[in-house]
C-alpha cells in the first residue's frame, strides 16, 4: 500500500470544507429585500462569489507542502475513478506533472470534490467519519 504525504486528519477537514461549499447554488433572486427570517435563510445557500468558505479552503490548501498538495490531487483523481490504487504512482505523477500554483481553484472546479476525496480515502482503507466536526490543529 502506497504512503499518502498528506494526513487523513487534513483530507478529513477538506472533505467537510468542499461539502459545505458544493451545497451553494447560483444566486436566484438577486434583488431579494428581504431578511433572513423572512425567506427561511435560503439565501445562506446562494453563493454570491464572497464565500468564506471558499476563502477558509484556499487558504488552507495553500499552507499545505507541494507533496501534500500533489497528494490532495491524486486522491482526488483516485476517488473520481481516474486509475486504481495499483495506478498510485502514475496518478501522483501526473498531479506533479500538472502543478501549477492553482491547486485549490482546480479542486474547487471539481463538482463533489468532498465524495471524491472520502471515496480517495477508501481506497487507501482509511475512513472517513460523517460525524466529525474537529478543525485540524
Amino acid at each position: 500500500m502506497p504512503e499518502l504525504a498528506i494526513s487523513t486528519d487534513k483530507v478529513t477537514f477538506l472533505i467537510e470544507k468542499a461539502r459545505q461549499f458544493d451545497v451553494k447554488e447560483e444566486a436566484t433572486d438577486i434583488d431579494a429585500g428581504s431578511n433572513g427570517a423572512d425567506d427561511n435563510m435560503i439565501d445562506v445557500l446562494q453563493d454570491d462569489g464572497t464565500d468564506p468558505v471558499v476563502q477558509e479552503i484556499s487558504g488552507f490548501i495553500a499552507a499545505l507542502t507541494e507533496d501534500e498538495q500533489i497528494d490532495l490531487v491524486a486522491l482526488m483523481r483516485l476517488g473520481r475513478g481516474d486509475g486504481t490504487i495499483e495506478e498510485w504512482s502514475e496518478l501522483r505523477r501526473e498531479a506533479a506533472d500538472g502543478r501549477n500554483g492553482r491547486t485549490a481553484s482546480y479542486l474547487l472546479g471539481e463538482p463533489m470534490l468532498g465524495d471524491m476525496l472520502a471515496e480517495g480515502l477508501d481506497a487507501f482503507g482509511k475512513t472517513y467519519a460523517d460525524d466529525r466536526i474537529t478543525p485540524v490543529r
